[in-house]
């Protein structure tokens, strides 16, 4: 593996742990009411436009990270429209 995919791979790493707070929030408190739904489906719908892309590169250091927040950003959506 060469350095540049390192990188990508931390990025990703960063990048979805970043959600983890979030969840982390709404998981407890049940509150969604300040999130906007929009932001969510309009973010899900690049990162799988991502998935798809790096799916087509054979490009692991773009599918994995954007698979996995791809997921925790629809769980999100889910939340919002179970919660309000």
């Amino acid at each position: 593996m060469n350095e540049i995919v390192i990188v990508g791979l931390l990025a990703g790493l960063f990048t979805t742990l970043s959600f983890i707070p979030q969840i982390a929030k709404i998981s407890r408190t049940q509150r969604t009411r300040d999130l906007s739904l929009s932001t969510y489906v309009l973010l899900s719908v690049g990162l799988l436009l991502w998935v798809v892309y790096g799916v087509a590169l054979r490009q692991i250091a773009i599918v994995l990270p954007n698979t996995v927040v791809l997921v925790l950003s629809l769980y999100i959506i889910i939340l919002k429209i179970k919660n309000g």
